[in-house]
């Protein structure tokens, strides 16, 4: 393989292009999963400027782009998937029929280990090495919105017909309800991360806003712009005040579900589940092909999903003692968590632990 590594702002406008080409026309070779937002050139270079050691391979056949490798990388040689943490789709976006060697290719990053923890689906170079797959579920509106709903209803017809209720009661009391599926105002979007930070110390989770790349990452793909790929904040309002609000991202075809929250002062409207459906609408009339909810198993996307992609975890690895110490201190605790997930007995005495701790942490603060 004919294989050069660049520093994302090195990457040429010629290659960008075939990088976007192939994921437009994924879908027409059989790997539509090589379409989503997180796997896009707009995505490697935002986290570049927000993150050290990001690097993008280039591997070339007969001089022309086959396929291109987004990955961070620490001096010591340790690499991870790009954006690991809040990336949704790992893995080489390549041309079709492309296959590669996994260690010859890292030999060639530098890389004497490789972590993912979301890689999509036809990687098998990779997916070896994978130590769990895990469902990533799926609204499928390639067919139109109505169509959607229609199997919404024949699947979840209890659920269909309490959310629309729900959306109908908050008229009512609330006022006029509107959605605004491309909201521009960097307000709402600071309102967005806000609830959604409140909802993490709230549950007890790890306040990913807390993270200062984070937040910078979010507002510069906020303001991403392009044909192929754009950030997308959607909004909910009651009577004109926001009440629950979604920000993601979106390539020709697949809109990425990333960050969705809502005021509490409006949950017993579920107004997350009305914006869901709203942005399902809007996004079919965009000819959006599907909205990815991403891997999570949560009780809503079981309500509002068609069907569910498969995303892997794990570790590629060369004969090294960076790679073996890095598997040792991160397997466990992998493992550790995904035996809780998995496992409602294990699951819910954790989670009810974890909201009385973030209940305690709220009233401090």
């Amino acid at each position: 393989m004919d294989i050069s590594v660049y520093r994302p702002g090195e990457l040429s406008a010629a290659d960008r292009a075939a990088w976007t080409a192939m994921q437009s026309k994924a879908h027409l070779h059989g790997s539509p999963e090589l379409a989503n937002p997180f796997l896009a050139p707009e995505f490697a270079l935002a986290v570049g400027r927000c993150r050290r050691g990001v690097r993008i391979a280039v591997v070339r056949e007969d001089g022309e782009p086959a396929a291109f490798f987004p990955y961070q990388r620490s001096a010591a040689g340790v690499g991870r998937a790009i954006g690991l943490g809040v990336s949704d789709a790992q893995g080489v976006v390549h041309r079709p029929g492309f296959t590669w060697d996994a260690r010859e290719l890292m030999r060639a990053c530098g890389l004497a280990v490789w972590e993912f923890d979301h890689l999509v689906q036809g990687q098998r170079p990779f997916e070896a090495e994978a130590s769990g797959t895990f469902p990533s579920p799926v609204m499928d509106v390639d067919r139109g919105y109505e169509a959607y709903l229609a199997q919404l209803r024949a699947q979840s017809p209890k659920f269909t017909r309490t959310t629309l209720a729900k959306e109908r009661k908050l008229a009512r009391d609330a006022g006029e309800v509107t959605y605004v599926h491309d909201e521009r105002d960097p307000a709402a979007l600071r309102t967005l991360m806000d609830w959604k930070s409140a909802q993490y110390r709230r549950t007890g989770r790890s306040d990913r806003f807390a993270h200062d790349w984070i937040t910078r990452l979010v507002q510069q793909l906020f303001h991403s712009r392009s044909e192929p790929f754009a950030g997308i904040l959607s909004v909910l309002y009651a009577d004109g005040k926001p009440i629950a609000a979604h920000f993601g991202l979106r390539t020709e075809r697949v809109l990425a579900c990333w960050f969705p929250a809502y005021d509490p002062a409006y949950s017993k409207y579920s107004p997350g589940l009305v914006l869901h459906l709203r942005m399902a609408e809007a996004a079919a009339a965009d000819g959006i092909a599907y909205l990815d909810l991403g891997r999570g198993q949560k009780e809503y996307k079981d309500s509002l999903k068609t069907r569910e992609l498969q995303v892997s975890e794990g570790w590629v690895t060369r004969r090294h003692p960076v790679a073996l110490g890095h598997r040792a201190r991160r397997a466990p605790v992998r493992a550790l968590r995904n035996a809780v997930v998995s496992r409602p007995e294990l699951f819910e005495p954790a989670d009810k632990l974890l909201k009385r701790v973030g209940k305690i942490r709220s009233g401090r603060s």
